[in-house]
């Protein structure tokens, strides 16, 4: 997705389409081409699709939070002259993107989340990967996915050099602490935004008791499984994420 991605001011981001805006957002370990496939399905079926990249290594590090990324979110729409849009996370994503819409709820039409945090502590990992032993990123990068092959040698290089430079490491645990901080369980009654909740039936990083709890708290959700996926639904299985969430905006009228 290199090809598409475009720079202006602080804010480095792909668009593409036209129709009402889906902002997606990606994960800690995340990067824009997770969303490819939705990205160019969803920009090809009546939507504009932007997916900003998250400055998650470039923030001051005491800024270095989910309060600041949630204003980043904010910032971005003002750029772009928004006054509302789809927000859709995966992981660290989501649960900016649950902050942002506890802050302005006014300014999210609706609400998609996968693999989401927000909710379990240990979203972010239970055990920071080890410096300099590429095994074990390997296998920890492979596990994030229930398809091990879906965790290519690229990706695992890229987690690799983030876990071993000295800045991203303390900002990604700067970013881990602050979601911790940041559990969102009792402020989701008060979010009635329309909420598309898709998660793979084998994610044992959030696992599906987490999907069960958003929806039992969040008042207006859908939960939608997707079997034989990991962590990253949008990812392992993008024919069917899209053709659920597509299905859900038809449904309701979005």
């Amino acid at each position: 997705m290199t090809d598409k991605l475009k720079t202006e001011g602080k804010f480095t981001y792909a668009e593409a389409g036209e129709g009402p805006a889906i902002i997606v957002l990606h994960g800690l370990m995340g990067t824009l081409s997770n969303f490819e496939g939705t990205f160019n399905y969803f920009s090809n079926n009546g939507y504009k699709v932007l997916i900003p990249e998250l400055p998650l290594y470039s923030l001051p590090l005491l800024k270095t939070n989910v309060k600041n990324l949630a204003k980043f979110l904010k910032e971005f729409l003002e750029y772009k002259k928004l006054d509302n849009a789809i927000i859709l996370g995966n992981s660290l994503g989501g649960h900016i993107g649950l902050y942002f819409t506890k802050h302005y709820q006014e300014k999210v039409t609706a609400l998609v989340l996968t693999g989401s945090s927000g909710l379990y502590e240990k979203a972010m990992g239970d055990s920071f990967p080890k410096r300099g032993n590429y095994e074990y990123i390997e296998q920890k990068t492979k596990g994030v996915f229930y398809d091990p092959a879906i965790g290519t040698k690229e990706m695992v290089d890229d987690v690799f050099k983030i876990v071993n430079d000295r800045n991203s490491v303390i900002r990604t645990l700067a970013i881990a602490k602050s979601a911790i901080r940041h559990n969102m369980s009792g402020d989701l009654p008060k979010m009635h935004q329309p909420t598309c909740i898709i998660w793979g039936k084998q994610d044992t990083v959030t696992p599906p008791e987490v999907a069960e709890d958003f929806q039992k708290l969040l008042p207006n959700s859908d939960l939608f499984w997707i079997d034989k996926c990991g962590h990253a639904a949008m990812m392992e299985r993008p024919e069917e994420f899209n053709t659920i969430l597509h299905t859900w905006f038809k449904s309701r009228n979005i």
